[in-house]
C-alpha cells in the first residue's frame, strides 16, 4: 500500500485537474484534451483523487490492490508527445484498470495470490501492451477472486478484505474481475481489462452496470494471462458505455504468434469496431428470446420483469422477437473427467517462468501457503486431479461434446432465423457480502464458453427499489463482435439505463 500513497502523494503536490471524470468517456477525454481544458497529467491526476477518496476512505470499495507509481510521469511524457503532434492513438491518455492476473511490465502481477506477491514480470500481456500502443496507461491493477476460481465475490489474499459493489456497499461484485468492474464502475478509470473464463468479465459487468465483452475464442491473445482453463480463458473491456468497449477491443484484437489460437483470427480480420455502432442498430434484427438459459425456480422475479421489458424495448427499438427461442443442448452432458484444467495449464505458465517466478508449481504453491484459505481446497483437489493432456480420452471426449453443442446453436439460429439471443446475463441479483447459500443466478457459464461463441452484456436496469444493476446478455454466431456491439449500442442509446452508483459521486 505504500506505492498507492507514494502516487497519490505527488498528486497533491501539483493540484488536480478541473475536468470532471466522474463517468467521464473516452471521447469527453479527448475533446477536452483537444479544446486545452485538460492535459493526461490533469486527468491521471483527478483518478488519483478519485481513489483516495473513495477506494480505501469513504465507502472504501477495496477495490485495488496497486497503483502505478509511474503513472504522472507517463502521463507527462503523453502530453509531451500530444503537444508535438496530437492524440498518440485511439486511446491516447485512457487511464486503465488492469486485472491483477494479467502480465504488467515491471509492475507486480499476483493472480490475487499471496504466492505471487514478488512477481514482477519483465514483460507485458499481449492486450496490456496493445493498449499502450494504442496510447492507454495502465493506472491501477485490481482485485480478483484469487486464481480466478469463483464467479460469486471478489476476494483475495493479496488485498484485505471483500471488494465491495459500489451501488450497495454490503452486496458483492460477483467474480472474478469484480476489482476492475467495481473501479470502472466507480469511476476510479476510465477503462478496464478483465478475464472471463466462464462468467468473470460479464457477471461482474453486469452487477456494476458495465458493458463487457467476451470475444469469439481466437479472436483475442491470452498471453501474459495467468490462467484457469486454457479452452475457455478470454480477456477483454469492461467499460461504461458500449462506445468505449468498441474504442478498447478494438485496440486488444487481432493475432497474436505467442497464442496459437488466434491463428483462426487471420482469416476474420477485424472491422472497425466503431463504425457499427449504429441508434438504430436494432432495426430489423431477429433476436431470439433464450428463456432455458434463464428460467429456472430459483429465478428472482424483479430480474425476470427488468429483462421482459428490456425484450419490449428491443421490440420497439425495431428487433424482430421470437420467443421463446430453444438450443437442443444441455450442460448437464458434460463428460466425466477432467480435460487439461488448471493444475495442466498453472504448472506449464510457470515452467515457461522459471527462474522469474517465486513458485514453480501448484504444489509448490499449495506447500507455501500463500493462498486465500477459502482456496484450499479447490487447489488441493486440482493437484490430485489427473494430468490428462490434449490427446487425452477425457480430451476427445470433451472436444467432441463442445462441437455437438456448437452445432446446436449454429442450428438452432439457423431455423430461426437468428442474428443473436439474448438472456439475463444473471437470474439474481447481487448477493450480500459473505452469503454463499441463497441463488447466485449465474446465467453466463454454458453457452459462451464451452461454444467459444461471443456475448455482451450491457445494462438492462435495476431492482430492488431501483438500487441493484442487472445485465442484459446478447450472445450471437463466432466473429459477429460488430453485430453484438451494433445492437447492444442501439439498446444502451434507446434505454439510457446505466447511472452511476451514489457511493461515488462527482469530487467537488
Amino acid at each position: 500500500m505504500k506505492r498507492i500513497a507514494w502516487a497519490l502523494a505527488l498528486a497533491w503536490t501539483a493540484g488536480a485537474a478541473s475536468f470532471e471524470v466522474h463517468e467521464a468517456t473516452i471521447a469527453s477525454v479527448h475533446a477536452a484534451m483537444k479544446s486545452g481544458e485538460l492535459t493526461c497529467v490533469g486527468l491521471v491526476r483527478a483518478y488519483l483523487r478519485r481513489i483516495e477518496a473513495f477506494d480505501k476512505n469513504g465507502p472504501a470499495i477495496n477495490s485495488l490492490v496497486l497503483v502505478n507509481p509511474e503513472v504522472e510521469r507517463e502521463a507527462a511524457e503523453l502530453d509531451r508527445r500530444f503537444a508535438r503532434s496530437g492524440l498518440t492513438g485511439p486511446l491516447h491518455c485512457a487511464p486503465t484498470i488492469v486485472k491483477d492476473n494479467m502480465e504488467t511490465a515491471r509492475l507486480a502481477t499476483t493472480n490475487g495470490a499471496l504466492a505471487f506477491a514478488r512477481y514482477v514480470p519483465d514483460r507485458d500481456a499481449f492486450q496490456v501492451r496493445r493498449i499502450k500502443e494504442a496510447g492507454a496507461l495502465v493506472l491501477a491493477k485490481s482485485n480478483l477472486a484469487e486464481w480466478a476460481f469463483t464467479p460469486y465475490e471478489t476476494v483475495s489474499s493479496i488485498l484485505p478484505g471483500y471488494t465491495k459493489n459500489p451501488y450497495a456497499l454490503d452486496r458483492v461484485t460477483a467474480g472474478s474481475s469484480g476489482g476492475t468492474a467495481a473501479a470502472v464502475a466507480a469511476s476510479l478509470g476510465l477503462a478496464g481489462l478483465g478475464t472471463d473464463t466462464g462468467n468473470s468479465i460479464r457477471g461482474p459487468s453486469a452487477h456494476q452496470a458495465l458493458v463487457g465483452v467476451r470475444s469469439t475464442m481466437g479472436l483475442t491473445s491470452r498471453d501474459g494471462v495467468f490462467p484457469l482453463s486454457f479452452m475457455q480463458d478470454i480477456a477483454g473491456p469492461m467499460t461504461r458505455t458500449v462506445e468505449d468497449a468498441a474504442k478498447v477491443f478494438q485496440a486488444v484484437v487481432g493475432y497474436d504468434p505467442r497464442d496459437p489460437v488466434t491463428e483462426a483470427a487471420r482469416a476474420h480480420p477485424a472491422p472497425d469496431y466503431t463504425a457499427a455502432l449504429e441508434r438504430d442498430g436494432l432495426r430489423g434484427a431477429a433476436i431470439g428470446v433464450l428463456r432455458q438459459a434463464y428460467e429456472r425456480d430459483t429465478t428472482d422475479p424483479e430480474v425476470a420483469r427488468v429483462f421482459l421489458a428490456a425484450v419490449e424495448d428491443l421490440r420497439r427499438a425495431g428487433a424482430k422477437i421470437v420467443d421463446p427461442a430453444r438450443v437442443d443442448a444441455d450442460p448437464a452432458k458434460r463428460p466425466a473427467g477432467a480435460c487439461m484444467g488448471f493444475k495442466y495449464d498453472l504448472n506449464r505458465f510457470l515452467a515457461d517462468r522459471a527462474g522469474r517466478v517465486p513458485v514453480n508449481s501448484l504444489a509448490e504453491i499449495i506447500k507455501s501457503g500463500g493462498f486465500h484459505p477459502s482456496a484450499q481446497r479447490r487447489l488441493e483437489v486440482a493437484e490430485r486431479d489427473a494430468v490428462n493432456g490434449p490427446e487425452s480420452a477425457e480430451c476427445a471426449a470433451n472436444r467432441e461434446w463442445r462441437e455437438q453443442t456448437r452445432r446446436a446453436v449454429l442450428a438452432a439460429m439457423e431455423r430461426d432465423k437468428l442474428d443473436a439471443f439474448v438472456y439475463p446475463t444473471w437470474s439474481n441479483p447481487p448477493r450480500l457480502i459473505g452469503d454463499l447459500n441463497t441463488p447466485h443466478g449465474d446465467n453466463s457459464q454454458f453457452f459462451s464458453p464451452v461454444t467459444g461463441f461471443p456475448a455482451v452484456t450491457v445494462p438492462m436496469g435495476y431492482t430492488r427499489g431501483g438500487v441493484l444493476p442487472a445485465g442484459l446478455t446478447i450472445f450471437g454466431l463466432p466473429w459477429s463482435e460488430a453485430k453484438l456491439l451494433r445492437y447492444a449500442y442501439a439498446f444502451e442509446q434507446a434505454t439510457t439505463r446505466r447511472r452511476a452508483p451514489g457511493s461515488t459521486p462527482p469530487l467537488r
